[in-house]
């Protein structure tokens, strides 16, 4: 009885090892795509993280209310790009995916303008 037991044990304890494998295959193969979306008010950033999450394959949405910008993780072999982008229509929004390129650029902060300095006045006065 005890030998059982020892190898239902060793069972268990080799298909735990196996499954948190295949499990940190999965994550690591997730990706990413940021898409612009009309959003302009906090009801319609709700309506968005409340309803996305839910299609297949999502694992997390960020928004970003204030660069309209919608960022959606997923598993590539169970949703793509493009039922995402009809998901966020079908809310009632505009949808275009931002290029990896324009990504980069709107998280850098705007420059700030260079203040020129006021010409100083001259003090002789005038006679």
């Amino acid at each position: 009885m005890k030998i059982v037991q020892v190898i239902l044990a060793a069972a268990l304890l080799f298909g735990t090892q196996t499954v948190s494998a295949q499990a940190s295959k999965a994550s690591n193969s997730d990706q990413q795509v940021v898409f612009s979306v009309n959003i302009d008010c906090h009801s319609c950033e709700q309506k968005i993280k409340k309803s996305i999450p839910f299609e297949r394959g999502v694992k997390n949405v960020v928004t970003d209310l204030q660069k309209q910008l919608v960022t959606v993780t997923f598993q590539p072999n169970r949703t793509n790009k493009d039922r995402l982008k009809k998901s966020i229509e079908k809310l009632g929004f505009t949808c275009t995916e931002v290029a990896p390129q324009q990504q980069q650029q709107s998280t850098k902060q705007p420059l700030q303008p260079q203040q020129s300095q006021p010409q100083q006045q001259s003090t002789k006065q005038a006679r």
